[in-house]
């Protein structure tokens, strides 16, 4: 018997959750058990927040071939993956700035959509985590306990840890740093177990959020989620069909179009998959055979990109967000704006390439401006089929990274054949 796949698993739930939702009253026992399960998923994601983009982060940094020597082709690498991700929140920013898909009518959606805190205590915790100037931001940078810092969730100090821990290994005699390598391979094929483990939850967690918010809502929910949905894929759209396509056509100088062609079978197994690090292989194959990159390249470039290049996850993050704040009436400032900006943009570098693994980074952005986590239930009810478009725009930003830094690193051969090898 054919085992159902995770996205059809989570359809099910979701039709479930929506008859369940509207056979039942705000007031009945049921709406209590739904929540219930809901909120307990939300846990297990947040459980995975600090392992996960420590390991992650860690594990792509020392586990390519010439780590110390990276030189050239490494300031191409960071360039790619720090340009590619600021223009991808901008374009999300933009976005979500000019449809506000968080009102209806011009009205904060948030009691239309079952959200139980209101604006005033959610604005409180706001502007309580604004009023912390730059200094005390540099100083969250190196924080004065490191497990402290863990238990609170301050990841930027994490981050800051993880990418010094990284190059220390890298500066290892090769007996050590081999040690170290495999350890930290390890911890991260651990992580990526207990996160598949944790996703196949998704469904029954799907069910008692969204089965709750229908309780409380009926319908009126659909249509903020309607655009909210709508706004993140004009997003992605402009991300994979205009931004990237002119960085391509500019800076590496080569056919869009051929990319395209070249990488179809990748970007199909990354939509079906939702997952960036099983479509890693096919990605490699696409990229090294049908469009002609070395294998020097694609060794260094592929393997950590699948790791920290998730241009879809930080603008979908970015958006995600925003919405929330729209639907609870907020008029976010630019600094906190900002603050999602940055927050964004350092979160998708630790968020594994698993499905719906962006979900934690959400949790962290909400928590770190002073958003419930209530809204990231609705969110949940439409997260599947974006997760499936935003992990595309991924891989393809990770192939065309990697021919982009071929071409810089002089490579003629990138993109020549009209027709690429059959996959």
């Amino acid at each position: 018997m054919t085992r159902l796949s995770l996205h059809a698993q989570i359809g099910i739930a979701l039709g479930l959750a929506l008859l369940a939702g509207l056979a039942s009253a705000p007031g009945d026992a049921w709406v209590g058990l739904f929540e219930f399960l809901g909120t307990l998923f939300l846990n297990a994601l947040k459980l995975l927040v600090v392992p996960l983009i420590v390991t992650s982060l860690i594990n792509g940094l020392v586990s390519v071939p010439g780590a110390k020597g990276v030189g050239r082709m490494g300031v191409y690498t960071v360039g790619w993956f720090a340009g590619t991700s600021v223009l991808a929140i901008l374009a999300g920013l933009l976005i979500a700035n000019a449809i506000q898909p968080g009102l209806v009518n011009g009205q904060p959606a948030g009691a239309q959509m079952g959200l139980a805190q209101d604006s005033t205590s959610v604005l409180a915790g706001i502007e309580q985590r604004a009023q912390a100037d730059f200094s005390d931001v540099l100083l969250r940078l190196v924080p004065s306990n490191i497990f402290s810092a863990a238990a609170q969730g301050d990841i930027l100090g994490l981050i800051l840890f993880s990418l010094l821990f990284a190059y220390a290994i890298t500066r290892l005699p090769e007996p050590l740093a081999a040690t170290q390598r495999q350890f930290w391979m390890g911890a991260y094929e651990v992580m990526l177990h207990l996160t598949r483990l944790v996703m196949k939850l998704a469904p029954i967690g799907v069910f008692g959020l969204v089965a709750a918010t229908v309780a409380r809502t009926g319908w009126q929910a659909a249509g903020p989620l309607l655009w909210f949905f709508i706004t993140v894929l004009l997003g992605l759209a402009a991300h994979m069909f205009v931004i990237l396509p002119l960085i391509l056509l500019l800076v590496a100088r080569v056919s869009p179009l051929r990319h395209y062609r070249a990488m179809l079978p990748a970007l199909l197994t990354a939509f079906s998959t939702s997952s960036s690090a099983a479509t890693l292989s096919v990605t490699l194959d696409c990229v090294q055979r049908r469009a002609g990159v070395s294998p020097r390249v694609t060794g260094f470039f592929l393997p950590i990109g699948a790791n920290i290049n998730m241009d879809g996850s930080a603008l979908y993050e970015c958006v995600a967000a925003l919405f929330i704040a729209q639907a609870y009436g907020l008029d976010l400032s630019f600094g906190i704006q900002f603050v999602i900006f940055g927050m964004a943009l350092l979160t998708s570098v630790g968020v594994a390439g698993i499905p719906s693994a962006s979900l934690v980074g959400i949790a962290l952005i909400l928590s770190a401006i002073g958003l419930p986590l209530e809204g990231l239930g609705l969110i949940l009810a439409v997260d599947r089929i974006l997760d499936m478009c935003r992990t595309a725009v991924n891989v393809f930003g990770d192939s065309s990274g990697a021919v982009t830094v071929a071409r810089l690193m002089g490579e003629t051969e990138v993109l020549q054949s009209q027709n690429p090898p059959p996959a």
